[in-house]
């Protein structure tokens, strides 16, 4: 989805101004980007990885998860919904000093829809390894694929491209003993 108004460079303080009609509206380099609710698979897709993330985080409360719509503010030019955020508590500490996290979150997951499947790979992607996200998941829903992005040495690199197909578990040093089965992710 293209930007609503291309060339003109918004800041957080328009962007406290957009109407809050149900759909998500995001700010990358001040380009106003606005997408459309979700579909069902994604919501599944979601709430299976929440539902999960949570059940080890109760075990193991290493952090904090939180799921869109739910700001993270990460320059003035730079307010992004991402489907699913987790926050270390060492991060959280650092960045959640208001009723929103800013700064850049431990690990973003974004869901990606057809509408959104480039903007996720190229523009976001660069944007969350730029403000220094630890870890970036790109989850396709009509692949049912992930493909996981690692910040090392200030860059990102796919460390790995895992698929339903081939029974793959995502697991993340972020969330030490957690294993998250594609099977169980792609479950609608």
């Amino acid at each position: 989805m293209k930007p609503v108004n291309p060339g003109v460079r918004l800041t957080y303080d328009d962007y406290v101004h957009f109407p809050d009609d149900g759909q998500r509206h995001e700010l990358i380099d001040g380009e106003h980007y606005v997408t459309p609710t979700p579909i069902r698979k994604h919501q599944a897709i979601c709430a299976n990885l929440l539902g999960m993330i949570w059940n080890h985080l109760r075990e193991r409360p290493v952090g904090r998860v939180f799921t869109a719509p739910f700001d993270v503010i990460l320059s003035t030019f730079d307010v992004v919904e991402p489907d699913l955020l987790f926050l270390t508590n060492e991060r959280l500490s650092e960045i959640a000093t208001s009723p929103w996290v800013k700064g850049p979150p431990s690990l973003v997951v974004e869901i990606g829809s057809p509408s959104t499947r480039k903007r996720d790979a190229t523009i976001k992607r660069r944007l969350y390894e730029r403000v220094g996200v630890d870890e970036y998941w790109i989850v396709d829903p009509e692949l049912d694929s992930v493909d996981v992005y690692r910040l090392i040495d200030g860059r990102y690199k796919r460390t790995a491209q895992l698929t339903l197909e081939d029974g793959d578990v995502l697991t993340t040093p972020l969330l030490p003993g957690l294993a998250l089965p594609l099977s169980t992710i792609f479950e609608d």
